[in-house]
């Protein structure tokens, strides 16, 4: 029989009050994490979480009952899944799919951005520059070989963009995928020493941290550029600033950070960084369809159908 009462889910913080809580409170007792009691903890069956509101294995232990967390966002690295898959037997859902294109979109656009120095283009006008003489010609995309660590979805949907326009693409990522016309290099180092546009596009954790260091900016060199739409965990930070700082590479495009929203000050003085604040997919439509999709988890699992999208590294073996 079902359970006489609605199993209680836990939010960790505010997700789209009209897509997503709403729906949740309709269906499941919905109790916001500032509200967690010692009475409570054991009754709570599943989290609803953003990127942004860690689930710690401290937050878990205290969960007896837990069964599901359904992360808003494509990536979960606020999650440790590692304690929830192998000590809890937690699982862990995503949003991947629905963000896919509109994380493509942004990634080509703040690649132009870059190259074509817009927003600086735009501060010129607004000051009234433009009288004084013309805005000084930029570097092109033309000619460029771009480089995508990680092919995920999200990166086989950038590599489609790339050829669109016309430039060749190789990549970097743990094993070839034989169905990829794309050159792919197991080596990071001779990727950037090859290409003079990278792209960052994987997921964040221990095993992406500083990946982009020093010395792949150096192999990228004095014409290259850095898109990073991963994580700001994914570039050593002070090294980029080091070598924008020095123009050992000729700029970057950065739409995440380290320690959002905190931004290190010395790359808001760059005029050779574009800047953006987390914004991927950060539209109406698809901020929408992610929201939609953490519920959908959360109905299904607790339907017994299972869940929708379930992260690798958590062990859903077909119960429900």
């Amino acid at each position: 029989m079902p359970d006489a009462l609605p199993p209680v889910v836990l939010l960790t913080g505010p997700i789209l009050e009209g897509v997503v809580e709403r729906q949740l409170r309709e269906r499941f007792r919905l109790v916001p994490v500032e509200a967690l009691s010692d009475e409570l903890a054991p009754q709570v069956r599943g989290i609803a979480a953003k990127h942004k509101d860690g689930v710690a294995e401290a937050l878990m232990a205290r969960l007896p009952a837990l069964e599901i967390v359904a992360n808003f966002g494509v990536g979960y690295d606020n999650v440790d899944f590692a304690a929830a898959a192998a000590r809890r037997g937690v699982v862990v859902t995503n949003t991947p799919d629905v963000l896919t294109e509109e994380v493509a979109d942004l990634t080509l656009g703040l690649l132009i951005a870059t190259v074509r120095e817009i927003p600086q283009a735009d501060r010129f006008v607004r000051e009234g520059r433009w009288l004084e003489g013309g805005y000084r010609l930029t570097a092109s995309l033309r000619g460029r070989r771009v480089g995508l660590i990680g092919m995920g979805r999200i990166g086989r949907a950038i590599a489609g963009r790339i050829e669109a326009f016309g430039l060749p693409v190789a990549y970097h990522a743990r094993h070839a995928q034989g169905d990829l016309p794309y050159r792919h290099y197991p080596d990071l180092l001779a990727l950037a020493r090859e290409v003079d546009v990278l792209i960052a596009i994987v997921p964040g954790g221990p095993a992406t941290r500083h990946m982009v260091n020093a010395d792949v900016l150096a192999a990228l060199g004095p014409e290259g550029i850095l898109v990073n739409v991963a994580r700001g965990s994914v570039v050593d930070e002070a090294a980029l600033l080091a070598a924008l700082k020095a123009r050992t590479i000729l700029g970057a495009g950065l739409d995440v950070f380290a320690d959002e929203p905190r931004v290190p000050a010395d790359f808001l003085a760059l005029d050779n960084v574009v800047l953006l604040p987390h914004v991927g997919s950060a539209t109406h439509h698809t901020r929408a369809a992610m929201g939609q999709l953490v519920v959908d988890n959360l109905v299904a699992w607790f339907e017994g159908r299972g869940p929708l999208t379930p992260v690798p590294e958590t062990p859903w073996s077909g119960r429900g």
